[in-house]
């Protein structure tokens, strides 16, 4: 996985200006300087709060409240697993507690020295592979223990 880019305020200001006159601009904006970056700035909540006429408050209300944006860079990889229903039914819980026993890793928490942190989602909408995830973005099916295993060794040699 590249690393990212560190913020640069110029090219934080391009991204918002695409959006600053799109309705309903808030997400695809804070989206696009997300993908942009890796995470969202402090830096840029002010000039997001400028373009979209709200206070610096709302701004950082909104990019708080979804759980999907990151405030702080991370170097590694990033494991959306899914913990819905469906992949409730299909064994995810059984990978929480295997990744917690076997690799030190919960999800929604500090794995230090891992190269893998691991996020909680509700439903990605691939039930029909149960249980789902989502490495780096790209969807992963049927995950099991022995491709979870695989995917905590892939991050620590991405980490070292």
């Amino acid at each position: 996985m590249a690393a990212e880019a560190a913020f640069d305020g110029v090219r934080a200001r391009k991204v918002i200006e695409r959006w600053r006159t799109t309705p309903g601009a808030a997400l695809p904006m804070l989206h696009d300087l997300q993908h942009e970056f890796g995470y969202i700035d402090g830096a840029a909540i002010p000039l997001v709060a400028e373009a979209l006429n709200i206070s610096k408050a709302e701004a950082l209300g909104v990019i708080s409240f979804y759980p999907d944006f990151r405030r702080a860079a991370f170097e590694g990889r990033v494991l959306k697993l899914c913990r819905a229903e469906s992949c409730q039914a299909m064994g995810c819980e059984g990978l929480v507690a295997h990744l917690k026993a076997q690799h030190g890793v919960a999800p929604d928490e500090p794995a230090p020295n891992a190269g893998l942190r691991v996020e909680t989602v509700y439903c990605l909408g691939n039930c029909a592979l149960s249980p789902a995830a989502l490495l780096d973005g790209e969807p992963i099916g049927r995950l099991d223990r022995v491709r979870l295993d695989a995917i905590v060794a892939s991050a620590k040699d991405c980490a070292t």
